[in-house]
């Protein structure tokens, strides 16, 4: 029987919608086999220490997170100041305009001219934020510190009284330790107590999400492209305490050598030419003085 002009006309579409949808299934599995195969390259990267290649994906954004979807936000802080190394970190500092947080120890202020004398700049560099990092710095015995919670409180105490800070933000010596309103993570639990009381007291601890480590010869380790990538691949893979938000670590006494001075300068150089990051103190961390309220 002979299909009328009408018949014909739908048997037309009906052929074409079933084409486009056959395309599209194929179109969405090949982009599903693509995107398992990413995933587990990603995956592969982490697990291994390896570092995914520099990427300006966005993420999913979670609750709390700034307006701009685009953006990437680091908090460069640097432990045990005022030291060796402290003025180089200044020079970056005021080189970029970057803000700064600079967890200092108490005793370090004490130290010598030179280190009083650091400790006075980095109070007076609108650029930089201090704040408190003990005043022995467990005189590096950690496990002995951390098993009396009351001398953990009286010496976060001493540097707080003693150098005047204006805040409550602090980080532990040689523990990567958080206590906001929104996050509660001890990396060592012997160290859970002490934490815990810290909190009580009135203190807001900062942990970090990368850390620029050093060498045995106390210099940066590594290259800025490399720690560059690490940057990105917490972030493409959501790794940080607060997604967005990544806490970057290093150290004043690592920036006494050029090379490491230069890795730093162009590690900053970097992020800050990608336009995709904006630097901030910590005291602008999401959520974080919720816990002071």
């Amino acid at each position: 029987m002979k299909k009328t002009f009408a018949e014909k006309s739908n048997l037309l579409v009906f052929l074409g919608n079933a084409a486009f949808i056959t395309t599209a299934v194929f179109f969405l599995k090949s982009c599903n086999k693509k995107s398992e195969k990413e995933q587990a390259q990603i995956s592969k990267d982490i697990n291994s220490e390896e570092i995914v290649p520099n990427s300006a994906k966005v993420i999913s954004a979670k609750p709390d997170v700034p307006d701009d979807p685009n953006k990437r936000y680091i908090y460069l802080t640097f432990d045990d100041g005022p030291n060796r190394g402290t003025s180089n970190l200044l020079k970056i500092t005021e080189k970029y305009q970057i803000p700064i947080t600079a967890f200092v120890v108490g005793k370090h202020a004490y130290d010598s001219k030179t280190q009083s004398k650091e400790l006075k700049e980095l109070e007076n560099n609108k650029l930089v934020e201090i704040a408190n990092h003990s005043y022995t710095h467990a005189l590096n015995r950690y496990s002995e510190f951390y098993k009396n919670p009351e001398n953990v409180i009286h010496d976060f105490d001493r540097a707080r009284d003693s150098l005047q800070f204006k805040n409550k933000y602090a980080r532990t010596p040689g523990r990567n330790i958080w206590r906001t309103a929104n996050i509660n993570n001890t990396d060592i639990k012997t160290s859970k107590l002490a934490a815990d009381e810290l909190q009580q007291a009135g203190y807001v601890l900062v942990g970090w999400d990368l850390e620029w480590k050093p060498t045995n010869a106390m210099k940066l380790k590594g290259t800025h492209k490399e720690m560059t990538k690490r940057v990105d691949s917490i972030f493409f893979n959501d790794l940080e305490k607060t997604s967005r938000h990544l806490v970057f670590l290093t150290h004043d006494q690592y920036l006494q050598d050029d090379d490491s001075v230069r890795e730093l300068d162009l590690f900053i150089s970097d992020l800050q030419n990608s336009n995709r990051f904006e630097f901030r103190k910590i005291s602008e961390y999401p959520n974080i003085n919720d816990i002071l309220k």
